[in-house]
């Protein structure tokens, strides 16, 4: 009986039967030195669908310039819509499989722009804080107005003045009852001008439309 030939190919005139370690290692080759493992397929999908759901976190400014298909864009907005756990979990396997066909120019933009957002997010915290720690200074010390006026002399001084006077003429008394509970006095609305005043100044480029809407009414 006839001895069934093997399956090959030729290369360079020698016969290179497939499945031999000359064919794996000449596949290798063409896949550029390396064959990419389950695992490593596996980890590079769990990771793109993390970067999906961290996309739709993304602010509006950063998102719309993103070259993302029409199809992930929909997916994403979907997602947001879904409420239900497993739905969920199969729309972000789907906006996995989404992102696994961006190419890597479009992935490093979208991880460009969860980075900014970070960044900006770190420094507003930062600068809200400082702006607290000012206004609380000012309110507490005398000697704090004229350190304050020093670093910022273009600071309307009266209105400044004003401001802390009536601030400290409005806080509250303790209530221990509050204070047990956790519970935040409620504060003045010079109280709250003072920090805005602040705040506004040390970071000038912010407007009030960025900053979160708070009760006007005196205390």
């Amino acid at each position: 009986m006839s001895r069934k030939p093997k399956k090959g190919y030729f290369v360079k005139g020698q016969f290179v039967a497939e499945g031999s370690e000359l064919d794996l290692e000449l596949k290798r080759e063409l896949k550029g030195g390396f064959e990419i493992s389950k695992t490593d397929l596996k980890r590079e999908s769990t990771e793109l669908q993390v970067l999906g759901e961290q996309l739709m976190t993304l602010r509006s400014d950063l998102f719309k310039p993103l070259p993302l298909s029409d199809k992930l864009i929909d997916a994403l907005a979907d997602a947001k819509r879904i409420t239900n756990f497993e739905g969920k979990r199969r729309q972000m396997q789907f906006i996995g499989k989404q992102m696994r066909l961006l190419d890597p120019e479009t992935l490093q933009a979208v991880r460009d722009a969860l980075d900014v957002q970070r960044l900006g997010s770190a420094k507003e915290t930062q600068a809200m804080h400082l702006a607290e720690a000012w206004r609380d200074r000012l309110i507490a010390d005398d000697q704090a107005v004229g350190d304050w006026i020093a670093q910022h002399p273009g600071t309307d001084t009266q209105q400044l003045r004003a401001l802390v006077r009536q601030a400290r003429k409005d806080a509250p008394a303790p209530d221990q009852a509050a204070v047990s509970q956790g519970l935040a006095p409620r504060q003045s609305r010079a109280y709250r001008e003072i920090f805005q005043l602040v705040k506004a100044t040390l970071n000038p480029a912010k407007t009030d439309a960025d900053d979160t809407p708070e009760d006007d009414s005196d205390a």
